[in-house]
């Protein structure tokens, strides 16, 4: 059985909504399909990335958790500016 799946209802753009059937219809994927992969490139990832991540500097830098997180948040939030 694959991951859960929730269901989202978003407006869009005319052009952009037909210019994303053209995409997913060209390249064999669904709307769903590139969404998703959209978000995950502008850097919305599950909390389990994000912890995973930290728990890797944490170790390559030898900080504590709480400075991990710091430097995490402070980095991610600089990246969505």
């Amino acid at each position: 059985m694959g991951p859960a799946m929730s269901r989202l209802t978003i407006t869009l753009d005319d052009d952009i909504h037909q210019a994303l059937k053209e995409t997913a219809a060209r390249q064999g994927r669904t709307i769903g399909q590139i969404v998703e992969e959209g978000l995950l490139l502008r850097g919305v990832k599950p909390i389990q990335s994000a912890r995973r991540l930290v728990a890797m500097a944490r170790g390559n830098a030898q900080l504590s958790e709480e400075e991990a997180l710091d430097i995490a948040t402070s980095e991610t939030r600089s990246a969505r500016e």
